[in-house]
């Protein structure tokens, strides 16, 4: 089992995601069956998913997404490999943007099903005391 990773590097180490596309700054807790991470990235003016100036909170998805990357790959005690969104449902967005959100945002995801060839996770993304946006998404891994 790998130890809790600290930083960005750490976890970029461990998600199939390069460069500023790893969008996790560090994990604040994990278990067999959920993990809590943290970022602030949401707020860099060259975030790689920004479109005409603003930050969608669409894009909070690929935050959860990671977030699950790396779950998976702290209870394999291997970086993750590849995987492609199957399915995403009950998605609700709260908030037009994430880019305008004060500090960090808490990246959630409790693992519903995880198996070899994928997962499905319940996800939910918060911050300034508020859920952003929540849903499930399921995974078929490569």
């Amino acid at each position: 089992m790998l130890t809790l990773p600290g930083d960005a590097e750490a976890v970029a180490r461990l998600v199939p995601h390069a460069g500023a596309m790893c969008l996790l700054d560090r994990v604040l807790h994990w278990e067999e069956a959920r993990i809590l991470c943290e970022t602030a990235r949401h707020r860099d003016p060259t975030h790689p998913l920004r479109r005409d100036g603003m930050l969608p909170s669409v894009c909070g998805v690929e935050f959860a997404l990671q977030a699950m990357a790396l779950h998976g790959a702290l209870g394999q005690g291997a970086a993750q490999r590849r995987g492609f969104v199957s399915s995403l449902r009950d998605v609700a967005l709260h908030v037009p943007r994430l880019d305008e959100v004060p500090g960090p945002l808490a990246v959630e995801a409790e693992a519903l099903v995880a198996e070899a060839s994928g997962f499905i996770y319940r996800f939910a993304v918060r911050g300034a005391g508020a859920t952003l946006l929540e849903g499930q998404a399921a995974v078929i891994l490569a």
